[in-house]
């Protein structure tokens, strides 16, 4: 428990002071980025995509890649500019269902997940996020609707959220509370709730259901999937190569694992929500969906875990 307190104590200092933040040894940018950089860049870490308040000089690390559920590159920390990233990457915007737009960065920058865009008569919600945001993409969202709301399921995909809020009208972010010490480049767009359940516009909900992070939220749709529901998933439940099976863990890169009374959380926080299609944030497959049958998948997958943890 003293570490846990010590480790939340580190963040929330970190987070304080994201904005000051300064190379004060040899860490550099990476190739290309101190050209382009200007007073008051927010930098890029090019290992998890996190966009971090403005500064003159790169961070000094990354809070997010120090974490024990994530990593720094053994080649070291590297930071880039969203100018240079515009260079050398493309987001591809595609169709996943009617009223439903993956946004997926090419090549894979950061940890790679993909956005999704969802359409409602009362405006488009962006859910997750990617750090590129180029004019290509900007002008594709505006077609399609733009973004009213933005929600993000938890620290690893807040990349660029700022950028995209700024730049959509200032569309409020909604992240759970518990989250805060983890936003690295703090913004009035961000609004913090609290409890277990936040609704949106168009009957869509964001539910926080703990494990990977404390905040960890997810987002119910329930018109999706012909009016079956789907749940955006992030990362929890991880679809897994077998699309008929999910996965929950506290880290995917350093396999470490949840246990027993947190996954019985995640269920009881999941159990209420009808859903039949899941949408996670990886192109798993080429897909990354399992299409129907998702809840009963869900709770099969869960006890495969408890069995396996238990035994």
């Amino acid at each position: 428990m003293g570490q846990q307190r010590t480790r939340r104590r580190f963040m929330k200092d970190c987070s304080t002071s994201a904005a000051a933040l300064v190379a004060l040894s040899a860490t550099e940018p990476d190739v290309g980025a101190a050209a382009t950089a200007r007073e008051g860049t927010p930098y890029l870490c090019v290992t998890c995509g996190t966009q971090f308040a403005e500064s003159a000089q790169p961070p000094a690390h990354c809070p997010i890649c120090e974490d024990e559920r994530q990593y720094v590159n053994p080649e070291g920390q590297k930071w880039t500019t969203m100018e240079h990233l515009r260079s050398s990457h493309k987001n591809i915007i595609k169709q996943e269902e009617a009223g439903l737009y993956s946004i997926n960065t090419e090549p894979k920058f950061g940890i790679g997940q993909r956005a999704f865009l969802i359409q409602t008569g009362q405006g488009n919600i962006l859910w997750d996020c990617v750090a590129l945001l180029d004019d290509a993409t900007i002008a594709r969202v505006n077609e399609l609707g733009g973004i009213a709301e933005i929600a993000v399921s938890h620290p690893h995909y807040y990349t660029a959220m700022v950028e995209w809020s700024r730049t959509f009208g200032g569309a409020p972010i909604h992240l759970h509370e518990a989250e805060r010490p983890w936003v690295m480049r703090p913004d009035p767009c961000i609004r913090f709730w609290t409890g277990r359940v936040h609704e949106l516009r168009a009957g869509l909900t964001l539910v926080s259901t703990g494990g990977h992070f404390e905040g960890y939220q997810v987002l119910h749709w329930p018109a999706a999937a012909g009016g079956n529901g789907a749940l955006m998933a992030g990362d929890q439940p991880q679809i897994c190569m077998d699309p008929k099976q999910v996965t929950f863990m506290y880290s995917y890169p350093n396999y470490i694992p949840l246990n027993g009374s947190q996954i019985r959380h995640i269920l009881e926080c999941l159990d209420p929500l009808p859903y039949d299609r899941i949408y996670g944030a990886f192109f798993v497959r080429g897909k990354g969906i399992i299409p129907s049958e998702g809840k009963e998948i869900v709770r099969r997958s869960a006890d495969r875990y408890l069995r396996a943890i238990q035994g």
